[in-house]
């Protein structure tokens, strides 16, 4: 598994949701919210990952600090995907 599709399992967006939807006005802060987290974990990752990647330490040491930056990475998202998952649920059965 690469950096590309460790991030790429499990990544919703604004896009996965109806742009014509109408959410009631508690849940759009909190989808943004979960958004904007998603977004600043991933660039953090990607920031780590290049800085890693960039390493002039031997590349066995380099590519245990990579396998460690992805699951770190995989980590830090999965509480916010699992909300943004169930918010999106609600959301769905809200519109429908």
């Amino acid at each position: 598994m690469n950096a590309a599709t460790a991030g790429a399992q499990v990544r919703p967006s604004e896009d996965d949701f109806e742009p014509s939807a109408t959410y009631p006005g508690e849940l759009k802060p909190l989808l943004q919210s979960l958004l904007a987290t998603l977004a600043d974990i991933d660039f953090a990752f990607e920031r780590d990952l290049e800085a890693a990647r960039a390493s002039s330490m031997e590349e066995v040491l380099k590519q245990r600090a990579i396998e460690r930056l992805m699951a770190h990475h995989r980590e830090r998202r999965e509480p916010y995907v699992r909300q943004l998952t169930a918010l999106h649920s609600r959301i769905l059965s809200l519109v429908a």
